[in-house]
């Protein structure tokens, strides 16, 4: 036989239930573009630094004729620089949501 004390709570089971539904969709949405936005950062944070190091480099080629590749260097270093700034932002947001 079922229990009269369930019956009346079930109304308010199913109340608690969809509110905890459309609050997870809503932090669903606010994720999905904050991690969209945290990813362009991340990707100009690398592409940026190493651009700047793979032009530095060039212009070095131009100035000394040498065995070294200058333009290489600049975008290993460059490359270097963007992913401790790309993970330095990754560890920031990290802590932030910890």
């Amino acid at each position: 036989m079922p229990d009269p004390k369930k019956k009346e709570k079930l109304p308010e089971i199913i109340e608690e239930k969809c509110r905890k539904r459309l609050e997870a969709e809503e932090h669903k949405q606010e994720s999905f573009f904050f991690g969209l936005g945290l990813f362009g950062t991340v990707g100009w944070s690398v592409a940026i630094p190493t651009v700047l190091g793979t032009l530095l480099g060039r212009w070095l080629d131009t100035l000394h004729r040498s065995e070294t590749s200058w333009t290489i260097t600049g975008l290993i270093v460059g490359l270097a620089i963007g992913c401790l700034v790309a993970w330095h932002w990754i560890t920031k947001h990290g802590r932030e949501e910890s």
